[in-house]
């Protein structure tokens, strides 16, 4: 075991190499070497249209599978909250990190900025985070910002939008958590399925042995059964990256709990539901509050998104 070296896969851009090293130091505290091979994906490629416009199952995700299929890396690190409800047939998501803070914040240069503000133009791509504010803050205007994090505090600088709404982790793992004006409520701006959390893939195929060290080596158990809980939920309703669903589980001592729902598009139709129940049935949790968010007009609200010409 301790002369093969991990190979690890990895989108190009900062924030996916910081977590591909934050995964490579993992496995060296465990005695295990490894190697960073960067790969280019198409949500790398395509920055002039938004995700939901792409395709949006995996966007940041594909060729990093390709690679992992055909044997050129080990395992790939993601964005836990980039990875499509189903995996393609031989991969499985075998390794979630400490997830970190898993809320959204506002970003901005100019300081004093907030959501209340009259006139606020905000730059984000996510249908998410837009159908929220069209729900709460429906004076806000919004206009599409892509491209890695450095890319979109360039263009917000240079007078494309005053603010940005961001994941917090990323934000923080950049150093950029002093630009953040507002942290925002966690109740309206419920994040994406595993928001915070690096996500470890792998082949089925992959060794026995190396797959349980290095599971071993990176795995936190609280965050893999809260995800557990937040991918089941988001595979009964299908959601991509297109279609403004959200959950968030989290742990007590003996019960895990877990608020979901989905908004429609215009930001006029929002359904929100919680369950909490034992951890070791997380995965059934998040399937049953998929199910009591879609028989509470989940399914229509589902259904307009996939009819629309968005």
């Amino acid at each position: 075991m301790s002369n093969r070296i991990v190979k690890i896969g990895t989108r190009a851009s900062k924030l996916a190499l910081w977590q591909a090293v934050y995964v490579a130091d993992l496995l060296k505290q465990a005695g295990m070497e490894s190697e960073i091979v960067t790969i280019d994906t198409k949500g790398d490629q395509v920055l002039d249209v938004s995700i939901s416009k792409i395709g949006s199952k995996g966007v940041f995700t594909q060729e990093l599978e390709d690679q992992l299929l055909d044997g050129s890396i080990d395992i790939a690190v993601h964005s836990a909250k980039d990875m499509p409800s189903k995996l393609g047939e031989g991969l499985e998501l075998i390794a979630f990190s400490v997830r970190e803070e898993a809320q959204d914040v506002l970003l901005s240069a100019k300081k004093g900025v907030s959501l209340s503000d009259a006139h606020l133009v905000v730059g984000t791509s996510s249908t998410r985070r837009i159908a929220t504010l069209k729900h709460f803050y429906p004076h806000v205007k919004t206009v599409e910002v892509r491209g890695n994090l450095q890319t979109r505090i360039r263009k917000m600088e240079e007078g494309l939008c005053d603010a940005l709404l961001l994941a917090y982790a990323g934000v923080y793992r950049m150093g950029y958590a002093n630009s953040v004006v507002e942290h925002l409520d966690i109740n309206q701006f419920i994040p994406a399925v595993g928001q915070g959390a690096i996500a470890i893939e792998a082949c089925t195929s992959l060794d026995p042995k190396l797959r349980a060290a290095i599971v071993s080596a990176c795995n936190d158990g609280p965050t893999a059964t809260c995800l557990l809980a937040e991918r089941a939920y988001l595979r009964v309703l299908e959601g991509g990256c297109s279609i403004p669903v959200f959950a968030l589980a989290t742990l007590g001592a003996d019960q895990i709990h877990l608020k979901g729902g989905i908004g429609s598009l215009d930001g006029q139709q929002r359904i929100v539901l919680e369950v909490t129940g034992s951890p070791k049935d997380a995965e059934q949790l998040g399937e049953a509050l998929a199910n009591q968010v879609l028989q509470a007009g989940g399914k229509t609200i589902l259904e307009q998104i996939k009819q629309s010409p968005h």
